[in-house]
């Protein structure tokens, strides 16, 4: 007869094995992609109801240029995983297109065509940089896909306003293995690029690029997506290591 010890032990052990079989088949389970990218939108009462569909257009015209098509069927598998939310305070976000594999035209075309039908929801609450960075590298985290690569792609028109500071959740994301890069609208704040610099993306390969206005837009998004699809580095476009000026510390 086993003893009272040893047979615990042997309990804890195959609880153990238990455990970790379902996790391993938790994770054989997720489908395989080459990006699990999130958008993460400005949607706080800065941006204006014209403003707001210069965004919301510009994400779905830039999704439906070939080139986008191309970058993705380039990758070793094909697909990706996206999703687009747009945010504003601490708790204010709000899915707009969960989850969804992108591998061709009609799986584009069904992403874009959300964009346009979708009705605004957000109108105000705030500007928490930092809790949608987190927000975002959560979503990623508990999908059911497995990205060789993982993107929070987060676009504003202000520096934090309220919520936890941008560097907070840059920071938590990088730390989860999660890269973020940035699309600063510069206007109301024309020193946006370098806040969003210094203080919004990381991770390997992190970049920003800005666009001058909301007209703008469209072209930043349509070469942000192409760079983070494709997986390449451009050594033109600013990232924090090609930040560094005088007085500021990295």
């Amino acid at each position: 007869m086993i003893g009272q010890p040893i047979a615990a032990r042997l309990r804890g052990i195959l609880a153990a094995l238990v455990l970790t079989l379902a996790w391993a088949l938790a994770a054989a389970a997720q489908q395989k992609v080459d990006l699990e990218l999130i958008l993460m939108v400005d949607g706080s009462g800065s941006v204006d109801e014209n403003e707001f569909l210069l965004q919301r257009l510009g994400y779905a015209q830039a999704l439906r240029n070939p080139r986008v098509l191309s970058a993705i069927r380039n990758g070793p598998l094909g697909r990706i995983a996206l999703a687009y939310v747009e945010w504003s305070g601490p708790e204010l976000k709000v899915p707009i297109v969960d989850w969804t594999v992108i591998y061709d035209r009609a799986s584009i075309e069904a992403f874009a065509k959300k964009l346009e039908d979708t009705p605004r929801q957000l109108y105000g609450g705030g500007t928490a940089v930092g809790d949608a960075i987190l927000y975002g590298a959560r979503a990623i985290q508990t999908n059911p896909f497995e990205g060789t690569r993982k993107v929070v792609d987060l676009s504003g028109d202000g520096p934090d306003r309220n919520g936890l500071p941008a560097v907070f959740g840059r920071d938590r994301a990088v730390a989860a293995g999660i890269t973020v890069n940035g699309l600063p609208i510069l206007g109301e704040f024309p020193g946006l690029d370098v806040f969003f610099i210094d203080n919004v993306i990381g991770g390997p390969g992190a970049f920003s690029i800005p666009a001058k206005t909301f007209k703008d837009f469209h072209r930043a998004i349509l070469t942000k997506l192409i760079r983070e699809i494709a997986g390449r580095e451009d050594p033109a476009a600013p990232s924090r290591r090609h930040a560094a000026r005088p007085g500021r510390a990295h």
